[in-house]
């Protein structure tokens, strides 16, 4: 089957977004917030929001859509299962040192820990993206997995991997305007509600994430451009449904 125009356009423009929302994340840190560290201070705290960005939701993303690129279909699935979980892997590392990085800040500067809901969304996803991954890893790649239980995984698999996209979209959002209330009310004195640049720019990187992730949804929900299956193949692991 050879790929159509659109589906290039689209997988293009999901990789323009992901690469927009890492440049839009690491300049907020940057310009507005002073840059990166890792001594405790507002700077350590600063690789919170790239890291989870990063991990949660870009590299996720990408990670997800691996099978319905078309080059692929014509190659051994597995090495392209071992790419796909291998970036995940990376991208729950990046997530887990995100929430270092955040628990470290807030150790130093005495500021209570999981109080608020960002933060209870927050771990919930990280906790899913968790089980997740050792649960694909068990399913999907171990040879000794049994079919029957591969079988039976699979939906839940399915499900799982939707529900987390959904989730670290919500937990960056919210922590977005959890920052912005932070800082612009705050410390700096500029109200969140008159719209400084800072915040438009913000709330931009927020309109930036949803795009991606609804462009992510629609590169996988689209039937036509699934990987063909041939006899043989083995239950693909992570996000995709049916074949990937």
């Amino acid at each position: 089957m050879r790929p159509s125009g659109w589906f290039w356009f689209t997988y293009a423009l999901c990789l323009c977004l992901g690469l927009l929302c890492l440049l839009f994340v690491v300049f907020w840190s940057s310009y507005w917030h002073g840059g990166f560290a890792w001594d405790g201070s507002g700077l350590q705290f600063n690789w919170h929001p790239v890291l989870m960005v990063t991990g949660l939701v870009v590299l996720y993303g990408f990670a997800a859509v691996v099978f319905r690129v078309p080059f692929t279909w014509k190659q051994r699935k597995l090495p392209w299962k071992l790419v796909h979980g291998g970036l995940m892997l990376v991208a729950l590392l990046l997530s887990a040192l995100g929430l270092c990085a955040v628990f470290d800040y807030h150790r130093a500067s005495k500021i209570p820990d999981v109080y608020s809901l960002h933060s209870w969304v927050g771990l919930c996803t990280v906790a899913l993206f968790a089980s997740q991954w050792l649960l694909g890893l068990a399913g999907f790649l171990l040879p000794c997995s049994p079919p029957r239980f591969r079988r039976n995984l699979k939906p839940l698999h399915v499900w799982m991997g939707k529900a987390i996209l959904i989730l670290s979209l919500t937990s960056c959002i919210s922590g977005i305007t959890e920052e912005l209330f932070f800082n612009l009310d705050g410390i700096t004195g500029k109200s969140y509600s008159s719209l400084p640049v800072e915040a438009k720019f913000a709330n931009s990187l927020g309109l930036l994430l949803a795009a991606f992730v609804l462009v992510v949804f629609g590169i996988l929900s689209n039937k036509s451009w699934q990987r063909p299956e041939t006899d043989g193949e083995t239950v693909p692991i992570m996000l995709n449904e049916n074949s990937t």
